[in-house]
């Protein structure tokens, strides 16, 4: 039991309290289930804490930093045969909120599951938020408690307009994210669920850098 749990039924008021909170989930999962009736394919859409949240087009640095990253990653899986990378389009679908991460890696337990017509996938094994001013609140709050409670073992935030890369692991213990490191340009950053995986931070930001380093994780398995 959670100690949050053990504070509140130690309140006379659990009983009220517990049922106005089902109440709520239960109006939030009938809104969820209308969520999913109503977004397309064309849109970018996620449902946080009963709300849905359309997403605007975004910088070109950000969705340069997210093709960049998503391409030396789905290299790196492709080549070694280690599970599934997918880039902004994946739905994923936690206890409460759904939501479509910038890039997103399944290991090969996770991707064995993961069939052609699957449209909601499960916790992956590490997310990657690319941080916007509309969207950093939410990728440093929610989703990071989110992500850690469903197990996300880990969790990368980079930043196009500083051009950093914050790598954060989830402790066993705590069951919340520990920071590795905050990485930047004339760095390299490692990935602790893909071992060997360590590019320059300036591959993501930056496009010969990113095709320097796009050989490099190619050549490297021959």
């Amino acid at each position: 039991m959670t100690e949050l749990a053990a504070q509140l039924l130690e309140s006379p008021k659990a009983p009220q309290i517990i049922q106005q909170v089902q109440a709520v989930l239960n109006d939030e999962k009938k809104r969820r289930q209308a969520f999913y009736e109503w977004m397309d394919d064309d849109m970018k859409v996620e449902f946080i804490n009963g709300e849905i949240v359309v997403h605007s087009p975004a910088l070109h640095k950000h969705n340069a930093a997210v093709m960049f990253l998503g391409t030396l990653l789905n290299a790196f899986v492709n080549e070694h045969n280690i599970g599934i990378v997918l880039v902004e389009k994946a739905l994923v679908e936690l206890t409460q909120n759904s939501y479509e991460p910038d890039i997103c890696y399944f290991g090969t337990e996770k991707a064995a599951d993961i069939k052609p017509d699957l449209l909601y996938y499960p916790a992956p094994d590490l997310v990657v938020e690319v941080l916007s001013k509309s969207t950093q609140k939410n990728d440093r709050e929610i989703k990071f408690e989110d992500y850690a409670t469903h197990q996300v073992a880990e969790y990368w935030l980079v930043d196009p307009t500083r051009q950093t890369v914050e790598v954060f692991t989830l402790d066993a213990d705590t069951e919340a994210y520990a920071l590795v490191d905050l990485l930047r340009v004339g760095q390299t950053v490692s990935s602790q669920q893909l071992a060997g995986f360590t590019i320059p931070v300036k591959a993501i930001f930056d496009a010969t850098a990113n095709i320097a380093a796009l050989r490099t994780v190619l050549s490297a398995s021959r």
